[in-house]
């Protein structure tokens, strides 16, 4: 999820486990331990896109990163306050509460995350957007309204247990929400004869009414939109080749198979004149319109001076965004 929900949860569960002893502290401490695993966005200072896009998420998002930092921060902290009001252990136990939080709370998303690592496998529930108003922003206000009452009372326990309560419960709706939207896209992509292998379903940007879907076939994947306020429950797809047979012998290649594994497998290949285009299909494209060409996640490949295949990110232009914003607010609208 995005930095400032991350911090409200860090905040809330570090208030959670130690407000009632160590009041605001606990939510500072908190905000900062559910940060430091989004830490490893510092990579890309250090490496190219590609490999960034490879660590991020990984190890310092994992169960193990978690129980080796934990009580490094809670005797860190256990220093800096001597001990006055908690302990190592009470630290600890908040350090790791906090900072576990955040991976499993990015796990709803679509990035995928290594919980397991060093297993290579990544969990990904694609049933909230990276950034959702609705999930973080009554959050944040009954958090605030826990911090600003009395340490200690009940008014303060109250608050922060509400918008925990209701976080996590808006979370279980979408859930719920993502199930019923993943039947319709089925009942559609049945009743228009395509048989696909497989299907993913995620919400769009900033809200959990509309969703997009993959429908993966043999040769193409079929991008589909539904909205909760639609009318009508017939969905259209727009198809897109996938176009592999392009690569040609540089699917051999070990940055295409970096690639190949990044994806998930969901990619297609496009060309443009003589640049050849690897699209990462997990994030759907910038727009939705027909004239929406460029996706979220997109690498051009390349021969260097050394005749040596590169990946470069291709940046992402977001000129548009108001034209985008009003696309995406109107599909929502429903049809």
């Amino acid at each position: 999820m995005d930095s400032l929900t991350q911090i409200v949860l860090g905040a809330a569960v570090g208030e959670a486990v130690l407000g009632k002893k160590v009041g605001i502290k606990a939510a500072l401490w908190g905000a900062i331990a559910g940060t430091i695993p989004d830490l490893d966005v510092i990579s890309r200072n250090f490496v190219d896109g590609l490999r960034a896009n490879e660590l991020h998420r990984g190890f310092s998002h994992s169960i193990l990163f978690c129980i080796l930092i934990a009580p490094l921060l809670g005797w860190i902290i256990s220093k800096i306050y001597k001990n006055k009001e908690a302990n190592f252990k009470d630290w600890t136990k908040l350090s790791f509460m906090s900072l576990v939080t955040h991976p499993l709370l990015d796990a709803h998303t679509t990035w995928g995350t290594q919980l397991f690592w060093p297993l290579d496998y990544k969990v990904a529930y694609n049933n909230i957007f990276v950034a959702d108003p609705l999930y973080t922003i009554p959050f944040l206000v009954f958090l605030l309204f826990a911090l600003f009452s009395p340490k200690g009372s009940s008014k303060r326990k109250k608050y922060n247990n509400l918008g925990l309560i209701i976080s996590s419960s808006y979370m279980l709706l979408t859930i719920c929400i993502k199930g019923v939207v993943h039947y319709q896209f089925s009942q559609n992509l049945h009743a228009q004869n395509i048989n696909y292998i497989e299907l993913e379903t995620r919400p769009t940007p900033l809200n959990s009414i509309l969703w997009s879907a993959n429908a993966e076939t043999n040769d193409a994947y079929y991008i589909g939109y539904y909205s909760l306020f639609d009318t009508s429950k017939n969905i259209s797809f727009k198809r897109l080749e996938k176009n592999r047979a392009l690569l040609g012998n540089l699917i051999h290649e070990d940055i295409v198979k970096r690639l190949i594994k990044l994806s998930g497998n969901r990619y297609l290949i496009t060309k443009t004149g003589d640049d050849l285009f690897f699209n990462d299909l997990r994030f759907g494209m910038i727009g939705m319109g027909p004239d929406a060409t460029q996706f979220v996640y997109s690498y051009k490949l390349s021969f260097d001076q050394n005749n040596k295949l590169i990946a470069e990110e291709n940046p992402k232009s977001f000129d548009d965004a108001g034209k985008i914003f009003a696309q995406l607010f109107t599909r929502i609208k429903g049809i």
